[in-house]
């Protein structure tokens, strides 16, 4: 008798355990942010594109939630990414602007992040690709382990460049350590002068394959000027036409390995940044010249990022978040058609700006959210900021925010409500704005020198401007003189919020 109930009561323990491991799993997901640079609202199909197709962003916002009101903390790379991953407004930091290859991490190593809070709770934790947050404490030595990084901020595995594309150092840096680096080769990086007998954009044209259009004229590496100087590491040098392959190889890499714990993984793409060096496979796909061939060679990517993660059978417990940097910018510094072939593509969409401007296309960006067989398909109006992942996943997971910026709105990004943030502080290179609820209000500020090189508008007006998004998201039409009672509540709600700040930036200069 005995002997015919102990199968059936081994089997019933090892349901019990099968089921409490899967119930274990189920509350511990997957989490992925995949983090475009530089793509507008209008660069998508899903939001309104109809001359640049990329299906695979299109697939995430068909099945997922595409939230129509999806703002970056910042209009500018840097400061997007600390508000990110900190859960903080970048312009709480003084140091959070465009920072040069050199800089020192600018997250200070005791503060809470996004990726410590979810190794706290049991993830495993990795970045791969753009960084362009500091590292080390001001004087890094190339040659040897760079601390602090990614790592020490609570990166379990980090594969990264150190600041951006078109900036030295031209290196991959896996974990503190230049990738491939021979130590019979040191590398030197300066940001002010040059070393002696090393060519430049600048003096030596005749070496580039890419014109510099504006502040792209120091070190050239594989024919690409670039901003900032650097000597030696020729083995490590990264084949720019390779890095998209590249970074996607590291990310399905790091899913297979790590399929069998919850993780989470920030893949910050490159693309559609400058410069725009498409794969020979992609090369005059869109029609619209390498802008457009970066971005369907992205979509190409996230296709098969997402097809990696349906192949291991993570898909259904992976929450992916899909968003952008900051607004589009054309010409960035280098002569490559971007104005010439865009046709009738509109990359910022329905708003006016784009990349550092404080008018929405600044920081109006694409925001999804997919997770298979957990989230409805369904278009969102709701208010959602970048900085409110970090509450929001800390939710998700039983961890803790802190004391932060961030709001939980963890029920919206699922599709459960539609209850968003009524107010957000908008930031475009140290200058600030409000929105509150379809309002938006623009203090005075001076200053333009970036609309001459980018040709966007910065949003600097010497008097105050407001603007109802809902019934002119261009933000032709300046309502400040004419409603006098809303204008003067927007600025007592921003003056309570940015209390402490410097809010006269009284020029601007693109570094």
């Amino acid at each position: 008798m005995n002997r015919l109930l102990l199968p059936t009561t081994f089997l019933a323990v090892a349901s019990a355990c099968t089921s409490s491991e899967k119930q274990s799993q189920e509350a511990k997901p997957n989490i992925v942010i995949i983090y475009m640079d530089d793509l507008g609202y209008g660069d998508v199909g899903a939001y309104g594109a109809t001359y640049l197709k990329t299906p695979n962003m299109d697939k995430l916002a068909n099945e997922g939630i595409r939230f129509t009101n999806g703002y970056a903390t910042s209009a500018t790379s840097t400061p997007s990414r600390y508000g990110l991953l900190t859960g903080m407004y970048p312009w709480r930091n003084a140091d959070a602007k465009i920072l040069p290859g050199t800089a020192p991490l600018l997250i200070d190593t005791n503060q809470i992040t996004l990726p410590k809070l979810l190794q706290r709770q049991g993830y495993h934790t990795a970045v791969v690709g753009k960084w362009h947050l500091g590292m080390g404490s001001g004087q890094v030595n190339w040659n040897g382990q760079i601390a602090p990084g990614p790592n020490e901020v609570g990166f379990d595995y980090a594969y990264v460049m150190a600041a951006t594309q078109d900036r030295v150092p031209t290196v991959y840096i896996e974990n503190g350590k230049v990738v491939d680096l021979d130590p019979e080769d040191p590398i030197e990086v300066d940001y002010i002068k040059n070393f002696e007998g090393e060519p430049t954009g600048l003096d030596n044209p005749e070496l580039l394959k890419m014109k510099w259009h504006h502040g792209h004229n120091n070190s050239i590496v594989n024919g690409i000027p670039r901003i900032g100087f650097m000597k030696g590491g020729e083995k490590a040098k990264w084949k720019d036409e390779e890095m998209a392959d590249h970074f996607l190889k590291k990310a399905c890499e790091y899913v297979r390995e790590h399929k069998n714990e919850p993780f989470f993984l920030y893949y910050a793409l490159q693309q559609p940044h400058v410069p725009r060096t498409p794969h020979p496979r992609f090369a005059g796909t869109s029609g619209m010249g390498p802008r457009g061939d970066v971005i369907v060679e992205a979509d190409w990517c996230i296709g098969e990022f997402t097809r990696t993660l349906e192949e291991e059978g993570l898909l259904e417990n992976t929450l992916i978040i899909f968003t952008s940097d900051n607004g589009p910018v054309l010409n960035d510094g280098y002569y490559d058609e971007a104005v010439e072939k865009l046709g009738d593509h509109k990359p910022w969409g329905l708003f006016r700006g784009g990349k550092y401007s404080l008018y929405d296309a600044g920081m109006h960006v694409p925001f999804i959210t997919y997770w298979k067989g957990k989230i409805t398909p369904s278009v969102s109006e709701a208010l959602v900021c970048q900085i409110d992942l970090l509450a929001s996943l800390a939710m998700l997971t039983g961890g803790d925010k802190g004391t932060t910026d961030s709001q939980d709105l963890l029920d919206m990004l699922l599709g459960k409500n539609e209850k968003g943030r009524q107010e957000l502080i908008l930031e475009a290179i140290s200058r600030t704005a409000l929105r509150k609820d379809h309002w938006v209000m623009i203090p005075p500020y001076n200053g333009a020198e970036i609309e001459k090189q980018v040709n966007i508008e910065t949003g600097n007006s010497k008097e105050y401007q407001l603007f109802d998004l809902n019934t002119d998201p261009e933000q032709r039409n300046n309502l400040a003189k004419h409603d006098q009672e809303r204008l003067k509540e927007m600025i007592a709600i921003y003056e309570k919020i940015t209390s402490g700040i410097n809010k006269k930036t009284e020029s601007l200069i693109l570094e």
